[in-house]
């Protein structure tokens, strides 16, 4: 009898301390209310990742989309002589390669060296476009845990002038403050901060291999303008 008692007692005891918990508990908004005013700053770090990062994905894969055989038409065009139809061919296809290798056409006639410095040109144009963007992408990737640690700063100072102001009375009460500001925004700095340099990192390396396909196709254009035209 008295184990059936004590083992009641024992469960009522846990049930209280689970109700004290749940109650205890705090929803998402909660924390990031306590978090302060540097969580906002966070958030929206966090929104300019998510919106820069998708846009050039896309902007990326559509420009990645190459026809292959693109140069194997053009090649036909240029070694029939048919300038303008190779032409019409570029402008019908809207990626970088196409409208790089436009501008080699517009250059035929002229020396060698013009219709590879126009080639450069409209490459190094194109590839400026595609990084747009990812500049900011780098820099948050190294300055939202760096404002996640200016928090942690901050919330330490608030949790000793706390304590000071409680008489020099170590009281968790007291610090929980200080100490929410402190944690939350390392949380949440490094939240931000890891899936901007993981994207950042992404990008760049598809942006690579667009420029290997690009410098790829222009060594073939140039090949291209080496051969004898048919007659």
């Amino acid at each position: 009898m008295n184990l059936m008692l004590s083992a009641v007692a024992d469960s009522t005891a846990v049930a209280n301390v689970a109700n004290e918990v749940t109650s205890s508990s705090m929803s998402l908004w909660e924390l990031f209310q306590s978090g302060g005013w540097l969580m906002w700053v966070l958030l929206a770090l966090g929104g300019v990742v998510v919106f820069i990062f998708i846009e050039r994905f896309v902007a990326i894969r559509k420009a990645s989309k190459f026809d292959m055989n693109f140069m194997n038409r053009i090649r036909d065009y240029i070694s029939e002589g048919r300038v303008g139809a190779a032409l019409d061919a570029c402008r019908r296809t809207n990626t970088p390669i196409a409208r790089m290798i436009e501008k080699g056409i517009e250059r035929i006639g002229r020396p060698m060296g013009d219709v590879q410095n126009a080639i450069e040109n409209a490459a190094n144009l194109e590839v400026a476009k595609l990084e747009k963007g990812l500049p900011y992408l780098s820099m948050i990737s190294g300055g939202a845990p760096m404002i996640g640690f200016l928090g942690t700063v901050i919330g330490m100072v608030q949790a000793f002038m706390a304590m000071e102001g409680a008489g020099g009375v170590v009281d968790m009460s007291v610090l929980a403050g200080g100490m929410y500001v402190a944690m939350l925004t390392t949380v949440a700095g490094l939240i931000v901060g890891i899936p901007a340099y993981f994207g950042y990192n992404y990008l760049v390396a598809r942006i690579e291999r667009l420029v290997f396909r690009m410098e790829a196709n222009s060594i073939a254009f140039m090949d291209i303008l080496n051969q004898p035209v048919s007659k």
